[in-house]
């Protein structure tokens, strides 16, 4: 399989929302989503968030959607949100596509550093990203939240 790697579209922000909640069904958080593909809509049009899609003939299989953030300590800096595969394709290599276009997205825009999350749990991410050397697992820093909705 050998779908296309694109930036996304307005038109893709109903499809990226469905894969988000598959990604919060797999990370056992559905109920915690309150977005809508309506509210995507308007963020990404807002220019809140950019995204690559894998595309496999009309159909949207993957996603990395991210942001710029700052850090105080490192500068401008790309912060992945959102990084998911259909359940189904995992594995067959479009994660590395989708991850790979976002790293030369963030060399493009010179930021110093990316960064994301992910749950201790979830073994088959922890085991891709250490693929990649530059990874730093940083169990130093307690993530805090303050949720206003």
């Amino acid at each position: 399989m050998h779908p296309e790697i694109r930036k996304a579209t307005l038109a893709d922000m109903s499809a990226i929302h469905q894969l988000v909640v598959e990604l919060a069904e797999y990370e056992k958080a559905r109920d915690k989503v309150i977005t809508t593909p309506e509210s995507f809509a308007e963020d990404f049009t807002n220019g809140v968030f950019d995204a690559f899609v894998a595309d496999d003939g009309g159909s949207v299989v993957g996603v990395a959607l991210y942001y710029v953030a700052f850090s105080t300590w490192k500068g401008r800096m790309l912060y992945l949100d959102d990084f998911v595969v259909t359940d189904d394709l995992r594995g067959s290599g479009i994660g590395k596509q989708l991850f790979e276009a976002f790293m030369e997205e963030a060399r493009r825009q010179k930021v110093s550093m990316v960064k994301w999350q992910v749950l201790d749990w979830n073994e088959p991410a922890i085991r891709f990203y250490k693929k990649y050397a530059e990874t730093v697992f940083d169990a130093e820093w307690i993530d805090c939240k303050i949720y206003l909705k």
